[in-house]
């Protein structure tokens, strides 16, 4: 018996495992809706026109049990709409993908009640973890000796990690301070160090001198389209970085 499929639909595909079926074999759907769209109806009708039991295989596969006759295969596709895993992030927002990418990396979490924090300022403790998770949490033997960061913290190992690698190399000897704010020029000079360090021209920021320790890491985050500066002209390194530019700088780096 035929196996009837739309010759087209809007939003998505639909294609069947067999075009011709006999009566009590096993027929399977597979759905493909096209980007930012889902499965909205999908029905199997046989020539009595009575709807016939679909089975959700996953991945959008679905199966039905081929009656004795003839069989038509209608499907919809509608728009998604885009869910924000936090209440304080607008699906607008600039960071809102950046946001979304660092949650489900597990990133970051945020800071609870189901509020990721986008303008709080984040600290030197935060961005390395940030960092040491973006890079997969890697375990490293490396004798750190930094008298601010107890063993145990949740920044301990990220922190470790970060000295060996080069990332940072404390505010002293032998402190982090892991609660201080972490400025703009830091975050992107510890992304910089995580990425090797490569060269690129000059960035041309009015507030960013030539041999600041952080110009090479300007250049580069420029160069690569992961900051465009806080006003024309002006990179603003002494400025808090918050939340959300920091999951931006990492989302736009990866």
């Amino acid at each position: 018996y035929p196996v009837t499929i739309p010759g087209k639909t809007e939003n998505g595909t639909v294609t069947v495992s067999t075009k011709n079926a006999t009566s009590g074999s096993t027929v399977t759907i597979t759905v493909k809706p096209d980007d930012g769209f889902k499965l909205d109806e999908l029905t199997v009708i046989d020539k009595n026109g009575n709807e016939l039991k679909l089975t959700d295989k996953g991945n959008g596969k679905y199966t039905f049990t081929m009656p004795a006759s003839k069989v038509e295969i209608n499907a919809s596709f509608v728009k998604k709409v885009e869910i924000s895993p936090f209440s304080d992030v607008s699906t607008s927002a600039y960071y809102y993908k950046a946001v979304k990418w660092a949650q489900k990396k597990g990133i970051t979490g945020g800071i609870g009640n189901g509020l990721f924090g986008p303008n709080q300022p984040c600290t030197r403790a935060q961005i390395v973890t940030f960092l040491w998770r973006a890079a997969g949490s890697p375990v490293v033997n490396y004798a750190m000796n930094m008298s601010d960061v107890p063993e145990g913290s949740y920044y301990a190992e990220a922190v470790r990690w970060a000295l060996s690698e080069g990332i940072t190399t404390g505010t002293s000897a032998k402190t982090f301070s892991p609660d201080a704010t972490v400025t703009r020029a830091q975050v992107v000079t510890f992304l910089w160090r995580a990425n090797d360090q490569p060269a690129a021209g000059n960035s041309g920021f009015l507030d960013v001198s030539s041999n600041a320790y952080y110009a090479r890491a300007v250049d580069w985050a420029f160069a690569n389209g992961i900051t465009t500066g806080v006003d024309y002209g002006a990179f603003g390194p002494d400025t808090a970085c918050t939340r959300a530019q920091i999951v931006t700088f990492l989302y736009r780096a990866r």
